[in-house]
């Protein structure tokens, strides 16, 4: 009698244990940063300048950080774009794509997250990380003043690009490979997960249903990660903006959609009109 209850108890313990190591510990799970020695030098081209964005401490009892982007500059760019990656890495590895953006003169802003590359700090809290990338925005955005603006946010980056659009209305959005919440995106990876115990909701959904200007949603159709079916309900959802294109990719996954011609010709062309 004893074994029987002692094994459901230890099971419990277990389940519990789980938990709390992953209330406790999401952002390892989450985050995905490489850093980058402080004189690491990027070879992407004399038009490729260096930008840093300081952040206060939000408390006494915490440390301001020093956030690292990248920002191609060009003689006289159409406009610019806001350009926030994936959960894994840092840019040396995603700003692999400034020739494209040169072919289609617009300048390329592309922020660091806290911990990652040269960036300091640590991703402490979805507050923190959505104040991180406005503060980036409101540093670069001036700039472009009666130029088009457009925000891109690729992976993990299309909730934090989708909130920012929906507060600082862009002529146009582009999400890439997006998701439509953080919890529905672990009930299919992790069903044992509650979704209560997710402390970055990460609700793309409901800032896609905000937007109010020109949305291009790109999606591998075998993308193994995050599947088509969540831009599929996203396009669903953005009722509010001047117009909504969903391009899906045939034969590309979640990490080659630039490979494809599709991709690329779907984003000149949105680029295009996009104004």
């Amino acid at each position: 009698m004893h074994l029987l209850w002692s094994l459901p108890l230890a099971v419990a313990a277990l389940y519990a244990a789980m938990l709390a190591l992953l209330w406790f510990g999401q952002e390892k799970l989450i985050f995905l940063p490489q850093k980058l020695a402080a004189d690491h030098r990027f070879e992407f081209g004399a038009d490729v300048h260096e930008v840093w964005i300081e952040r206060p401490a939000p408390l006494p009892s915490e440390s301001p950080a020093r956030l690292h982007a990248l920002h191609l500059r060009l003689p006289a760019p159409e406009g610019i774009v806001f350009y926030l990656h994936g959960n894994a890495g840092n840019l040396q590895g995603w700003f692999v794509n400034a020739d494209f953006w040169r072919g289609v003169n617009h300048d390329i802003f592309m922020l660091d997250y806290r911990g990652y590359g040269k960036s300091g700090g640590e991703v402490r809290s979805q507050e923190q990380l959505l104040a991180d990338v406005r503060a980036a925005w409101d540093q670069v955005a001036p700039r472009y003043a009666g130029k088009r603006l457009v925000i891109v946010g690729r992976s993990l980056g299309s909730a934090l690009a989708a909130s920012l659009a929906a507060d600082v209305a862009p002529d146009l959005t582009v999400l890439i490979s997006p998701y439509e919440s953080m919890a529905a995106l672990a009930a299919e990876h992790y069903r044992w997960v509650p979704a209560a115990l997710l402390r970055y909701p990460l609700r793309t959904d409901l800032a896609v249903a905000r937007l109010k200007g020109r949305l291009l949603l790109l999606h591998g159709e075998q993308d193994e990660v995050i599947g088509l079916h969540h831009s599929e309900r996203l396009l669903g959802q953005a009722k509010a903006v001047k117009e909504a294109r969903l391009v899906r990719v045939p034969g590309a996954g979640h990490n080659d959609l630039q490979m494809f011609d599709t991709y690329l010709e779907a984003l000149r062309a949105t680029l295009a009109v996009a104004r």
